[in-house]
């Protein structure tokens, strides 16, 4: 998939949508429901009832980008369903899009490298 950037923020919705909702529908849900802007450049993950289906609002600057995403064989691993938000790294957003499980990709803690002897 084309992707922005690794340095972009992902912010998974936990709770499902209606998905009729198109650009503008997923538009107003980012701002009245999540309460955030979604013409920041942050990537917005939506999932529906179905859990073999996804969608991706994302605003690049010039337009809103919209992805649809339905696995055929299996169902992706979801949060818990609960009001809110939930943010992924770059690494679990890949794992989540690919149909693996992204809870067990966890981020390597940066630290400077030692000095050499």
């Amino acid at each position: 998939m084309i992707f922005p950037s690794n340095r972009v923020r992902v912010l998974v919705a936990t709770q499902p949508v209606d998905f009729r909702k198109g650009h503008d529908g997923l538009c107003a849900l980012v701002a009245s429901t999540l309460r955030k802007d979604p013409y920041t450049g942050t990537v917005f993950v939506f999932r529906a009832r179905r859990a073999d289906r996804l969608k991706l609002l994302y605003w690049d600057g010039s337009g809103l980008v919209m992805a649809y995403k339905r696995l055929e064989d299996t169902t992706f691993t979801w949060p818990a369903i609960k009001d809110g938000i939930m943010a992924l790294n770059h690494a679990q957003f890949e794992a989540l899009f690919s149909g693996l499980d992204w809870r067990k990709v966890k981020p390597v803690e940066p630290r400077p490298p030692s000095t050499p002897e």
